[in-house]
């Protein structure tokens, strides 16, 4: 697929780029900030388009959308509207209202969409899926998702991702927002979420003050209670991802995955990995679309986001 880069702010930006060039070719892209549009260039030998409109009137099929968070409805609905396949760093947009008009530009213009929600295409989280899906836990009664980084605290991250209306917050609609996509794959659209930020860590980047350290707690219908765990302040912190039922529980941490249910007597037992499947930017650049990464699962997790900073308690990011 010949494909085009709108927008290089997000720190994905370089890794689909290079998938891009695999997988295609890659025309060109647009960065309307002289300095990121440097930095990416010394990586990387591409052309700069010096507009949007310049970049809509080539001949890519496809657009990866890397843009700040609150840039994404202007550029979409364009993108849709010039008839060209897009796929986009996540989240889709901060409200759900944009995200609806996206979808009606996207099935109005007839073009294909995916986002990037990549937990849910490796081995080890497919695994626990499988386990939770096949009834052995029985009914589902709890999951806790942990993802954090050390960002703040090795001080990797650009300083844009602390701007608070570029992103629509800090770490929670980051980071945050693969566990928010999981406990929806696992458990459905929760009921309630409550939410408890903080900053942990003093850096002069983060003049908006966006949350740094974060908990949403969320419940659903079923009874069920989802934990999602996030931050830019812990090293060496591996991701757990744990579901409990009434029979039993599976746990995975880093990439290694138990269960522990009546099958195994009891007792903690590893279990042998199921294969991965293509992550959503090879999705994209192949055609070979997979369920789970569409326009649907893009506008549910900017209404769990919106929960999420709804019932936070704390900061006001």
């Amino acid at each position: 697929m010949k494909t085009a880069i709108c927008g290089v702010w997000h720190v994905h930006a370089g890794d689909y780029t290079r998938c891009a060039l695999e997988y295609g070719e890659v025309l060109g892209f647009y960065e309307p900030d002289d300095a990121l549009a440097l930095q990416f260039q010394a990586a990387f030998d591409i052309p700069r388009f010096a507009s949007l409109e310049e970049l809509l009137a080539s001949d890519a099929e496809g657009v990866i959308v890397c843009s700040a968070t609150s840039e994404h409805k202007s550029v979409m609905l364009r993108i849709a509207e010039a008839g060209k396949h897009i796929f986009t760093e996540k989240v889709l947009a901060l409200t759900t209202e944009d995200c609806l008009e996206i979808r009606k530009a996207v099935e109005t213009n007839g073009v294909k969409f995916v986002i990037s929600l990549p937990q849910k295409y490796d081995a080890p989280k497919k695994t626990v899926k499988a386990v939770a899906d096949s009834g052995e836990l029985g009914k589902l009664n709890f999951l806790r998702y942990r993802n954090c980084h050390s960002g703040s605290t090795k001080n990797w991250l650009p300083a844009h991702f602390y701007n608070a209306s570029q992103c629509g917050g800090g770490a929670m609609i980051d980071l945050g927002a693969h566990g928010m996509y999981l406990a929806n794959w696992f458990l459905g659209m929760p009921l309630t979420a409550s939410s408890a930020f903080t900053v942990a860590h003093d850096t002069a980047l983060n003049t908006d003050g966006v949350e740094d350290n974060a908990v949403t707690v969320m419940s659903f219908e079923s009874g069920a209670i989802a934990v999602n765990e996030t931050g830019f302040v812990s090293d060496y912190s591996p991701p757990v991802l744990e579901v409990f039922g009434e029979n039993g529980y599976v746990r995975m941490a880093g990439k290694k995955v138990v269960k522990c249910t009546s099958s195994t007597e009891g007792k903690e037992t590893e279990l042998l990995l199921v294969e991965a499947s293509d992550l959503p930017i090879v999705q994209f650049l192949s055609g070979k679309i997979l369920p789970g990464c569409g326009i649907e699962e893009a506008i549910k997790l900017t209404k769990l986001m919106e929960m999420a900073y709804a019932g936070r308690q704390g900061l006001k990011s």
